[in-house]
C-alpha cells in the first residue's frame, strides 16, 4: 500500500491466497500476514505464513509487528473466501469455513490488535467488506451472512475502540479483479471483470482503487469516521435490482 496517507505507519495486513488485492505482493499460500512500515515512500515487509482462522496466528502476527517495528498502528483485515452454492446444496463444513475466514478471523485479529493498541491510546482497524454486507442474491448465503456479520462486528468494535482512541471502519467493495474465485473457476479474474459490468459504473474495480479507500480510512484524514462502512462498489449498493 503505497498511498502517502500511510507513510510512517506500521500496518498489519492479512489476505487469503494473495496480497495482490492491496497491490502489495503476490504469493500463493493459505494465508499470509504482511507487516509494512512505510518510511519516505519505501515499504519494509515482514511476512508471516499462517491460518487466519486460528488464535495463535493472530497472536503471532501482532507480536511480530511489535517486535519488528516497535508498535502497531493499523490492522487491515482483508482475508476472505466465497463458496457459490445454493443453501440446499451447501454442507455445514462449507458454511463454517466461510464464516471462519470472513467473520471469526476478523474477530480474532481485531481482538489481538486492540489489546496492543489500547495501551498506546491510538490505532486504526479497517475491515474489508462487500456490497454483500447489505445485499444478497442466490448462491452467496454463507458469504453474504458472513459479510453482514463483519459489518456489525465493525460497528461494535468501533464503539468499544473509540474510547481508547482506536478508530474502526470498513470498506464495502464491489467486484474487484482478484484471485478470490480461482479455486472454483478457470479464470476467476475474467469472471469478476465481466460481472463488474453489472454495476452502474459498468466495470469492476482494480485492487489499487480499493487500496486507496483503505489507506484513507486508516489515515488521520479519516479522523472523524467511526464505525462507517465506506462503500466503494461502483454504485451496486444504491442501484435498484
Amino acid at each position: 500500500m503505497t498511498n502517502a496517507a500511510m507513510e510512517g505507519r506500521t500496518t498489519l495486513e492479512w489476505d487469503k491466497d494473495d496480497i495482490d488485492a492491496l497491490g502489495l505482493l503476490k504469493v500463493d499460500v493459505l494465508a499470509l500476514g504482511m507487516l509494512s512500515c512505510l518510511r519516505r515512500g519505501f515499504a519494509l515487509f515482514e511476512p508471516l505464513v499462517g491460518d487466519v482462522t486460528q488464535e495463535d496466528a493472530a497472536r503471532r502476527a501482532v507480536t511480530l509487528a511489535i517486535e519488528s517495528f516497535g508498535r502497531l498502528d493499523t490492522l487491515v483485515k482483508n482475508a476472505g473466501i466465497i463458496i457459490n452454492k445454493r443453501v440446499l446444496d451447501m454442507s455445514l463444513e462449507e458454511w463454517e469455513s466461510v464464516f471462519a475466514v470472513n467473520a471469526t478471523g476478523a474477530f480474532l485479529h481485531a481482538r489481538e490488535a486492540m489489546r496492543a493498541m489500547v495501551p498506546a491510546g491510538r490505532g486504526a482497524i479497517v475491515n474489508v467488506g462487500s456490497y454483500a454486507c447489505f445485499q444478497a442474491f442466490p448462491t452467496i448465503a454463507a458469504y453474504a451472512a458472513s459479510k453482514g456479520a463483519l459489518a456489525q462486528l465493525t460497528r461494535v468494535l468501533a464503539l468499544e475502540g473509540i474510547e481508547h482512541g482506536i478508530r474502526v471502519n470498513a470498506v464495502g467493495s464491489g467486484d474487484v479483479v482478484t484471485n478470490i474465485l480461482n479455486h472454483a473457476l478457470e479464470d476467476g479474474r475474467a469472471f469478476l471483470a465481466e460481472h463488474g459490468k453489472s454495476a452502474p459504473i459498468r466495470r469492476a474495480a482494480e485492487p489499487g482503487e480499493i487500496a486507496e479507500v483503505i489507506a484513507f480510512l486508516a489515515s488521520e484524514r479519516a479522523s472523524y469516521m467511526v464505525g462507517a462502512i465506506a462503500m466503494a462498489d461502483g454504485g451496486m449498493s444504491v442501484a435498484l435490482p
